[in-house]
């Protein structure tokens, strides 16, 4: 039973972070690059202030598979470096650790692009 709640607490926190993204987009006029990139500043700025570890614990991969997940990724990931390697690790840790999501993503983009043919649009 815990399994179908972890289920609606994710589906609860992504729908409401996808929510406030899509009301963004109708009612401002920020581009979806803007909404985006404030996304993941967010996720980051959220991650640094430690309140958006909470939402994760909460909303598990509701919380961090959306943009401010990607944020609050390379905010720890800094953290965790800066205290291991000193200030070297503020340029390396945001790396490190979204490493694997950022190797995914290309290669799924890769295979999609490979499978579709993808061309311009008309």
């Amino acid at each position: 039973m815990e399994l179908f709640w972890q289920f609606v607490r994710a589906f609860l926190c992504g729908g409401a972070i996808c929510a406030v993204g899509q009301i963004l987009i109708d009612r401002t006029s920020l581009t979806p690059a803007k909404i985006l990139t404030a996304y993941v500043v967010a996720g980051v700025v959220l991650g640094a202030l430690g309140l958006y570890q909470p939402l994760a614990e909460w909303g598990g991969a509701g919380a961090t598979v959306p943009l401010t997940g990607f944020g609050y990724n390379l905010a720890k990931g800094v953290k965790t470096a800066v205290a291991e390697k000193g200030l070297l690790g503020a340029f390396t840790g945001g790396t490190t650790a979204a490493a694997g999501g950022i190797a995914a993503a290309v290669l799924f983009g890769w295979l999609a692009a490979a499978v579709f043919k993808p061309g311009e649009k008309s």
